[in-house]
């Protein structure tokens, strides 16, 4: 009796010393050196970004060059619903994993708890629901996203297998958000790179090796990340963490889950902005270049996704920061972060200008071997890409004002570069200059956006600095 009584008394103290462990990781983002933690904690996530992006990049590939020119079109007009199933998924992710940073930097782990549960209830029911009317009405919304009778098939046979997934693609995002904030940015960076991994395998045995075209693309996605999801759960099932899934967190609670989606409203409609642009570029592109000009447009909005990823990384490891920080007071670490971000998503996107100014076609061929497609592609880059290393700081700053919570402010300049700049520009623009004019109106509303974005930025620095409160900043 005594033995077994000396056990469970090791075991409870085991269990109470890893969960100060993981108490303790927690704790250092209120203490550890800022620059330290952005590499702790973006490095993962721009290495799992990067490695999607590369994902994307040979999925493109494989289908442009087995399937075809009309494949890659096809594939461009599923953008905006791409766009859409990611806002609805952003507004829960996004939104939970920063009420929850905020909450572990004020020691509200109960809180926290809760805030896990909802996030899986909200994912089961939007992702559900999303599925349901989509597939509902597919080839009206997508003859509404701009394909024509050669694109819509392509366009078809790829989100009917994605939406069938989309309930585990929303889960998968959002388990992967909560992980960082958890203070476990290297778990959700082996989520990222195995589904990565997975997804490549599967994309070469489906669309090369058993030739099922667009549809194994989307096969292949849905099953990876599904692998994924599985892994993630069973990490959320371990009772020594400080969040785990447990009963008694799934009900929804009114007050959580506004606090969610009162947060999550920023990337929802970031998103859902988005998902309209790619809509109306779509149009313009199919009625000034024709469905040719929709590839090259699939192909350009590829590779600026490539080098984006890195900067939304760069946001990803920023948001635990910021937020832990924000709910700690600690207002000086919080800027010194946002700061470091910023410098590093510039210096990235710069490489990303330098190699589009200088081989657009060689980046091209990577995607087609149609000379028609592979001209009008690079010099779409070129166009697309010719102030591309002022929107890292602008993305940056809109993701630091969504970290503390400034809903209006984050959400002001979200819908300002796309939807009060983009979205006049290409309509007016094309009228001038026809399908360069297209192209012209992005690098046109990223400048202006990123001139808009700077005066917010030190208006609200001195504000906040100005406040009493700002004095219990500590040192970084």
């Amino acid at each position: 009796m005594e033995i077994i009584l000396a056990i469970r008394r090791n075991s409870s103290n085991f269990a109470h010393y890893l969960f100060m462990d993981n108490k303790q990781a927690t704790l250092e983002l209120g203490t550890k050196p800022v620059g330290q933690l952005l590499m702790q904690y973006a490095m993962p996530a721009i290495v799992a970004m990067s490695a999607s992006s590369l994902y994307n990049i040979i999925d493109r590939a494989f289908i442009g060059q087995v399937v075809g020119p009309e494949a890659i079109a096809g594939l461009g007009i599923t953008f905006p619903f791409m766009n859409l199933s990611a806002a609805f998924g952003a507004a829960v992710g996004v939104g939970s994993s920063t009420c929850i940073s905020v909450n572990l930097g004020q020691r509200n782990y109960k809180r926290a708890q809760m805030l896990l549960g909802n996030t899986v209830t909200l994912n089961l029911i939007i992702g559900t629901l999303f599925m349901a009317v989509c597939l509902l009405f597919l080839d009206p919304i997508l003859r509404f996203f701009g394909a024509s009778d050669i694109t819509l098939p392509y366009a078809r046979e790829f989100m009917q297998i994605i939406l069938l997934g989309n309930v585990v693609t929303h889960m998968y995002f959002g388990m992967n958000a909560v992980l960082r904030a958890a203070g476990k940015p290297r778990h959700a960076m082996y989520a990222t790179l195995f589904t990565v991994a997975c997804n490549i395998v599967l994309v070469v045995a489906f669309v090369w090796w058993f030739r099922w075209g667009i549809r194994g693309a989307a096969l292949a996605t849905v099953l990876s990340q599904s692998l994924a999801l599985c892994w993630q759960m069973w990490l959320f099932s371990d009772k020594k963490e400080i969040l785990h899934l447990k009963k008694g967190i799934y009900r929804l609670k009114k007050d959580l889950v506004r606090n969610i989606i009162a947060i999550g409203v920023s990337p929802f409609l970031m998103q859902t902005t988005s998902c309209i642009i790619v809509i109306f570029m779509n149009n313009q592109f199919v009625h000034y270049g024709g469905d040719m000009a929709v590839g090259a447009y699939s192909i350009a909005n590829s590779v600026v996704m490539m080098f984006f990823m890195f900067v939304m990384g760069t946001c990803q490891g920023m948001q635990p920061i910021v937020g832990y920080n924000y709910g700690a007071e600690k207002y000086d670490r919080m800027f010194r972060c946002m700061f470091i971000a910023i410098a590093c998503a510039t210096g990235i996107l710069l490489v990303g200008w330098a190699l589009s100014m200088l081989f657009p076609r060689e980046i091209a061929r990577i995607f087609t071997t149609d000379e028609t497609l592979i001209k009008l592609a690079a010099q779409g880059i070129k166009i697309d890409m010719l102030v591309f290393f002022v929107v890292g700081s602008q993305a940056v700053i809109t993701n630091f004002f969504q970290c503390i919570g400034k809903v209006k402010i984050s959400i002001f300049l979200s819908l300002s570069r796309q939807l009060f700049m983009l979205l006049p520009m290409a309509y007016v623009f094309p009228l001038i200059w026809q399908l360069d004019g297209v192209w012209y109106a992005m690098p046109a509303s990223d400048f202006c956006a990123f001139a808009m974005t700077i005066p917010i930025l030190i208006w609200y620095m001195k504000k906040l600095k100005a406040s009493p409160i700002s004095s219990r900043g500590e040192g970084v």
